[in-house]
């Protein structure tokens, strides 16, 4: 069910209100499902209705809702928000309804809705969780976290100055030395040791110089890995025991002066770090060390939101239908415990540990819950401790300081959750000593066996989920080039390849037979163009396959100057029967399989770079490539020059087109000469000059080729070009652009080879090209940058499915296409930029592309598409018939 379908059915639903029915109407509008509504309705044992009072239904986890004739529903809805029932079984949505009107509240948003019954279609999308989409919150920058990034960022600087770090064990001392001293402002203020014990000790322990600071501190990074305490001095026995690995090495520690160690104090004093979130924590702190990274704190860092959009599909939503499906079993219950504890989270590009602490508390938290649960049917008194350990996440990553953080957080992640297991249960496993989580590496995950990382075993299930870096084949560095090649190692064509495809197959690798699924955010390239082809069929060789997705969307998170990053997150798993999900604007559509271009179709088609069209349409090709130095090209004002000299070069002159002409009402010209009329232009001095400068820009070449067509400088190096009327195919084209913006060309025009063209009189084809169908299936088949398609003959219109057509359909397609071109005239002031904005383009215009779609989908099918999803779904299907298997 799409948002489309949900509005309609609420539509509906208002022009014919039963009070009666209307709450299981309602969720039979939003795809709950049948069976469920059927047990809701029922009475006595076996029913989802919670509730005791007529006129109401509760149904666990989804709504509280009451029906009544009162016309003071504001104090009927305020009775049910303050019911104990509330709390005790957490509805997403209170309801209450009278003859006439609907107040509703959102419990997890805290939105509130007031509505007449009539009008409730006009606020569909206030239920839309229900049928899985969440209404988008901004996750904005803590203030506490930037305020600590900021402070610490000027405690390293001053420290930097006087402790210069120039070889990698000396910037590796710093980062430790720096997580150190984080840890002991967590601890004093979160409970771990006495309020502001660490602070003050330094304040009153050492010289207001500095000059005794790291001999002080040595001593109180020793004391801390010391579990017996015999013989130590007082003041250094208040610090306790912590373990865990983190004072285990005995390191080095910086020179302090006046300024360093009075902002050593003024990070502690100034700031309350039990506000800091350990799930950004990390990221805003990696700043401190990277100075160019400051300006945009926060940048590494993926939003909550965006993190739940991978963890949810891939392993929670499973855990918590589980738990609500046995919510009043006992030994079911404390199976699914028993399931949570042997569980692995694994991030093979953890950064500082974002994915990894939101999955430790989001298990956490589920963890309580059950035993929550647990307590309420069991007779016999239940005392819970937590068996969720850190030992059960583990993590590779490149960057030493990032490495030390994510260690960090999880332990500070691990506090706070205990802590709130306390208020919860009164009790939590102690904070201290720390237990040595010693699960996250410092190392190349391209180059490490994730065996030896993280290793399967027969009792766990294993999740792999992060962010792994991007970067196209043009921006690697020759490591990660050398990185991807070991990842590929005998496969063709990986040159050309996304660096986050080394994650992709290398998780699939690891995956494949074993109890474990993976899910990355990624760029949306790798589901595009020639990387599907050099990517995607290596997976499935795996027996693996696509498993959900969240197709394309703007990548967001808390940096405050956001790049234009389009991604999608994708999860793969080895071959099942079990439900394949398409996330679109956070609606969930199971579907029978989902292909490497994110589009449901029956079997995983990939595209090859097809040479000839696969429907009857004609060829497709480069314009005509000058290699000439400039000299057969003229700019508008070098052509009236050479008319004026020579007025006997018209003949020889030709509009010379690219895509930027085309779309920007551009002029070039060139020299267009025969070899039969090659005397006559050299008898014309300025057209021989060119020749002749020509000439001798190819001798010079070092390319071969380019010195092989110096006899014939006086044509383009690669002429193309056909004495008829043409195409003109943009290669760039906008997202933005609800049309791809072609040009019909008559045989005065030259195509450049910035564009393609195709040599054709038959006008019906640029009406099949103009259309929104074709616009949809270039988007999906060819590569983009950013968002914006690029144009691939061989991936795109090669490929390209069209039924066949009768005379009578092209003639009505040809007649639509002079429309347009029509349309396009009345406004010779505006370029094709402009006409095809989608802000400015004329009414007129906009009319006739819509009637061409019109015609031209009815070619394909007599029921209307409902959207572009549907319409590539219709076209991979077309495609799957008029190429049988060979693809699949």
């Amino acid at each position: 069910m799409n948002i489309g379908q949900v509005e309609e059915k609420v539509k509906a639903l208002v022009a014919n209100v039963n009070n009666e029915s209307f709450l299981y109407d309602l969720l039979d509008c939003y795809g709950k499902p049948k069976a469920s509504i059927t047990r809701l309705k029922i009475v006595g044992k076996g029913s989802y209705n919670l509730s005791k009072n007529d006129g109401e239904v509760l149904w666990k986890k989804q709504v509280y809702f009451k029906s009544t004739n009162s016309d003071k529903l504001l104090s009927v809805i305020d009775e049910m928000k303050d019911a104990d029932v509330v709390e005790k079984h957490q509805p997403r949505f209170i309801i209450a309804i009278n003859q006439t009107h609907l107040l509703a509240i959102d419990t997890k948003t805290e939105d509130t809705l007031d509505v007449a019954l009539a009008e409730l279609n006009k606020k569909f999308d206030f239920f839309l969780p229900w049928a899985g989409l969440e209404k988008a919150q901004a996750q904005s920058e803590n203030p506490a976290d930037v305020k600590a990034a900021e402070k610490m960022a000027k405690l390293f600087d001053l420290l930097r100055d006087n402790n210069p770090a120039k070889t990698k064990q000396e910037i590796h001392v710093q980062n430790v030395f720096l997580s150190r001293i984080l840890f002991c402002y967590f601890a004093e203020d979160t409970g771990i040791f006495e309020p502001k014990l660490f602070t003050n000790h330094i304040a009153s322990h050492t010289t207001e110089d500095g000059s005794d600071l790291d001999d002080y501190l040595g001593k109180v990074f020793d004391v801390m890995n010391q579990e017996h305490r015999d013989g130590l001095p007082a003041y250094l026995t208040d610090f306790p025991y912590v373990n865990g690995g983190l004072f285990a090495d005995k390191l080095p520690i910086p020179k302090f002066n006046r300024k360093s160690r009075a902002m050593l104090i003024e990070c502690g004093s100034d700031l309350n770090w039990s506000e800091i979130n350990p799930d950004i924590f990390g990221s805003m702190i990696q700043a401190v060390v990277h100075p160019d990274q400051r300006g945009n704190m926060g940048m590494h860092y993926t939003s909550v939101p965006n993190i739940m959009k991978v963890i949810e599909p891939l392993f929670l939503n499973e855990l918590k239908e589980e738990f609500e499906k046995h919510a009043d079993n006992k030994n079911k219950l404390e199976l699914l415990l028993l399931r949570l504890e042997h569980q692995k989270i694994f991030d093979p590009a953890c950064g500082s540990g974002n994915f990894l602490i939101i999955a430790y508390k989001e298990l956490r938290q589920l963890e309580m819950e059950i035993f929550k649960r647990l307590q309420e049917i069991s007779k016999e008194g239940l005392i819970p401790l937590s068996r969720i350990r850190l030992s059960q996440f583990y993590g590779i990553e490149l960057d030493d300081f990032a490495h030390e953080v994510a260690i960090l957080s999880l332990w500070l992640a691990e506090h706070q959750m205990n802590m709130k297991f306390k208020a919860t249960f009164g009790h939590c496993n102690p904070a201290l000593p720390l237990k040595n989580s010693g699960n996250v590496v410092h190392g190349n995950a391209l180059r490490v066996d994730w065996n030896d990382v993280c290793p399967h075993a027969e009792s766990s299930q294993v999740f792999v989920l992060g962010n792994p870096p991007y970067l196209g084949a043009s921006l690697q560095s020759e490591e990660q080039k050398e990185d991807i090649a070991l990842v590929f190692d005998g496969i063709d064509g990986y040159k050309s390849i996304d660096l986050i495809a080394s994650w992709f197959y290398k998780s699939s690798k690891y995956i494949s037979k074993n109890n474990a699924s993976a899910a990355f955010v990624s760029t949306n390239s790798v589901c595009q163009g020639e990387q599907v082809g050099l990517l995607w069929p290596h997976i499935f060789k795996q027996d693996v396959e696509i498993s959900f997705v969240h197709q394309s969307f703007k990548w967001e998170n808390n940096a405050k100057n956001k790049a234009a990053v389009y991604c999608a997150i994708i999860g793969i798993r080895n071959t099942s029967t079990a439900d394949k999900l398409i996330f679109k604007d956070g609606l969930a559509q199971k579907v029978e399989n989902i292909n490497p271009y994110l589009v449901a179709t029956k079997r995983n088609i990939i595209l090859p770079k097809r040479q000839k069209p696969l429907s009857k349409l004609p060829a497709m090709t480069y314009g005509s490539k000058p290699t000439d130095g400039g000299h057969l090209i003229l700019e508008p004002e070098e052509k009236e020059a050479l008319l004026e000299i020579a007025p006997k070069s018209k003949k020889f002159l030709k509009r010379y087109i690219g895509a930027s002409e085309h779309t920007n009402n551009k002029e070039r010209w060139c020299l267009w000469i025969d070899d039969s009329n090659l005397e006559e232009a050299l008898s014309i001095p300025e057209i021989n000059d060119r020749i002749k400068r020509v000439k001798e820009f190819r001798l010079n070449s070092t390319k071969a080729a380019t010195r092989a067509i110096a006899a014939s400088a006086h044509r383009v190096g690669e002429p193309r070009y056909i004495a008829t009327n043409s195409i003109l195919v943009p290669i760039h084209g906008s997202d933005r652009r609800p049309y791809i913006p072609f040009g019909f060309l008559d045989k005065s025009f030259v195509a450049s080879n910035a564009t393609q063209v195709i040599y054709t009189s038959e006008i019906y084809v640029f009406g099949l090209i103009s259309s929104l169908m074709h616009n949809v299936w270039i988007k999906a088949s060819c590569g983009k940058i950013k968002e914006d398609p690029r144009y691939s003959s061989t991936l795109g219109y090669n490929n390209f499915p069209v039924p066949s057509l009768t005379d009578q359909q092209k003639g009505v397609i040809s007649n639509l296409v002079l429309e347009i071109l029509g349309a396009r005239e009345q406004y010779p002031e505006l370029s094709l930029s402009d006409l095809y904005d989608p802000d400015l383009m004329p009414p007129d215009l906009m009319d006739a592309h819509a009637r061409l779609d019109e015609v031209v989908e009815r070619c394909y099918r007599a029921k209307e598409f409902t959207n572009d999803e549907d319409r590539l779904d219709y076209l991979f299907k077309l495609y799957e018939k008029m190429t049988g298997t060979q693809n699949a």
